[in-house]
C-alpha cells in the first residue's frame, strides 16, 4: 500500500478516535441519577480572584449513590464553593455543615430522563457528523493523490478502507449511546 494512503488512513482513524473520546467526555457530563464526582467537574470556583476548577480546591466524594460530599482544603472556601455550585445551573442545592459542602442528588423525573436521552442522542449525532466529516476529508485527500498519479484501483481500495473505518466508528458511537440511554432510563 502507498505510504501516503497509509498516512491518510492513520490520520483519519486518529480523528475518528478523538470523536469517540469527546463523546465519552460529553456523556460523563450527562448525569444518570447516581451521584458522581464528574457531575461537578465543570464547576469553576473563585479562588482568590481567579476561576479555578472545583477539583483543584476540594476533594469530591460520593459517600452513597445519592450524595456528593465536597471537602475544601481551606474552610474559607465553603461559601465560594456553594456560590459556584448555585451559579453553575446544575440544579443542585448545596448545604454546608461547617466542614464540607453536601449535595443531595435528587432522583430524576421521567420527563428529565427523556430530556437527558435527547441530549445524549444529540451528542452522539454530533460525533457521527464529526466522523463523517473525517471520512469526507480522507476521501478528498485520496482524490488529490489520484490526480497526482495514484492508480485508480488503489484509490478505490483506499476509499473502501475509509468507509470501513467510518462504519466501525459509527457503530462504536451507537453502542456508547445505547449504554448511556440504558443508564439514564434505569430507575
Amino acid at each position: 500500500m502507498n505510504e501516503d494512503i497509509q498516512f491518510i488512513l492513520d490520520e483519519t482513524k486518529e480523528a475518528m478516535e478523538n470523536a469517540i473520546v469527546h463523546l465519552k467526555k460529553q456523556f460523563a457530563n450527562i448525569r444518570a441519577g447516581k451521584a458522581s464526582p464528574s457531575m461537578v467537574g465543570s464547576v469553576m470556583v473563585d479562588y482568590y480572584g481567579s476561576q479555578t476548577p472545583l477539583t483543584q480546591v476540594a476533594n469530591v466524594n460520593t459517600p452513597d449513590g445519592r450524595t456528593l460530599s465536597i471537602q475544601p482544603w481551606e474552610k474559607a472556601m465553603i461559601p465560594e464553593i456553594e456560590k459556584a455550585i448555585m451559579n453553575s445551573n446544575l440544579g443542585f442545592n448545596p448545604m454546608n455543615n461547617g466542614e464540607s459542602v453536601i449535595i443531595n442528588v435528587p432522583p430524576l423525573t421521567e420527563e428529565r430522563r427523556k430530556d437527558l436521552v435527547k441530549q445524549a442522542k444529540a451528542e452522539a449525532e454530533d460525533s457521527k457528523i464529526g466522523v463523517r466529516n473525517d471520512r469526507k476529508n480522507a476521501n478528498n485527500e485520496i482524490k488529490k493523490l489520484e490526480k497526482d498519479g495514484l492508480a485508480e484501483d488503489m484509490a478505490r481500495n483506499a476509499e473502501i478502507d475509509v468507509q470501513e473505518l467510518t462504519d466501525t466508528y459509527i457503530k462504536k458511537i451507537d453502542d456508547l449511546l445505547a449504554v448511556k440511554e440504558k443508564e439514564i432510563l434505569t430507575v
